[in-house]
């Protein structure tokens, strides 16, 4: 079944104009956003941010590079991740994720509700002067839902998400926006609130890679495919690991493990396959990603201006399938593999 909605196969992230971890200048922004808006695939021009990306600093800069950049409102899709609203700064550092966005002149506070998404939503366009949130999702919340102490708090935590997506419904019915959806890193969470919210576009970060790729999310995703629900794939290098650094979905992998020895391992030899078939593991990362029924994009982010184009180069690729056919021989894919032509 066709997706409800149509995305651009490669979708840009924000976060990188909210100075993660560390304060990037706004030439260097505008930069990258000039790299995004001349390369985009197909001419289709997608950004995701959100409140949280330093503290709202990430719309607001978006809003003006794209501005300075002479980007028509109506020829790009903004995707507003709500949840997190800004607030003043009382003391030295932004108090909602310390350490990891530099330099803020504004501190956040969550607000999952339904007048809370409500508010975000408003707050966020108005960061966004001339331009408007398109779609919309409520922010991690397998993250809200993590933090319950006990049931009854589960519960509580549960419906507030319930409440903001009603909101956003409400949003979508009104005409201001024009598709609802959800991301997460924990894909039970998104299956949770797909059993009762009618969504259009689900991103599922981390979770489906060459790496690891789980039946049951597999099947998930074949359902949601055959709703029409269109599937963002994001974080397709297991956070780095899979194309040479030491973390796997940021957590420091320890090579005296059983686990560590195992992961290390089936890198070196992805390594090797990869470098026989002159592809690069990036590439390869990107294509299996791009593969699976129901998947219409990834998400990509970078602050350097410069890997803006090989990365969408990357993305879009097409690897030799002697690829998968030599890792199922190596038993680095499973045999029995056959997601659409694997």
């Amino acid at each position: 079944m066709s997706a409800r909605v149509h995305f651009p196969p490669v979708i840009f992230g924000t976060t990188a104009l909210g100075n993660i971890y560390e304060e990037i200048p706004y030439a260097t922004k505008l930069a990258i956003m000039k790299e995004c808006v001349q390369n985009a695939p197909g001419g289709l021009l997608m950004f995701d941010s959100a409140g949280k990306y330093g503290a709202g600093l990430a719309l607001e800069v978006l809003g003006q590079c794209l501005d300075e950049l002479g980007v028509a409102p109506e020829n790009v899709i903004i995707s507003n991740k709500l949840a997190w609203y800004r607030v003043p700064l009382t003391g030295p550092e932004s108090t909602f994720e310390p350490g990891v966005w530099h330099n803020l002149k504004h501190d956040a506070v969550q607000k999952i509700s339904y007048q809370g998404i409500l508010e975000c939503y408003e707050q966020g366009n108005e960061l966004l002067g001339k331009y408007s949130t398109q779609t919309a999702s409520v922010h991690d919340p397998d993250e809200y839902l993590a933090a319950a102490v006990d049931e009854a708090d589960d519960k509580k935590r549960f419906q507030d998400i319930l409440d903001a997506y009603k909101a956003l419904q409400e949003l979508k019915a009104a005409g201001k926006i024009s598709s609802v959806g959800v991301g997460a890193k924990n894909w039970r969470s998104i299956e949770r609130i797909a059993q009762q919210v009618d969504l259009d576009w689900v991103m599922i970060a981390n979770s489906i890679t060459v790496h690891s790729h789980p039946k049951p999310l597999l099947e998930f995703m074949a359902q949601l495919h055959s709703k029409g629900v269109a599937i963002i794939n994001s974080a397709v290098f297991n956070g780095g690991f899979l194309v040479g650094r030491d973390f796997y979905n940021y957590k420091k992998v320890d090579p005296e493990t059983e686990d560590g020895k195992a992961k290390y391992a089936w890198r070196a030899k992805f390594f090797e396959l990869c470098a026989k078939h002159n592809v690069t593991p990036a590439e390869a990362c990107f294509n299996f990603g791009f593969r699976i029924p129901g998947v219409n994009s990834v998400a990509l982010s970078t602050s350097h201006p410069e890997k803006v184009k090989p990365n969408i180069a990357m993305a879009t690729c097409e690897v030799p399938a002697a690829l998968w056919d030599d890792m199922k021989a190596n038993g680095l894919l499973e045999a029995d593999y056959l997601i659409n032509n694997l």
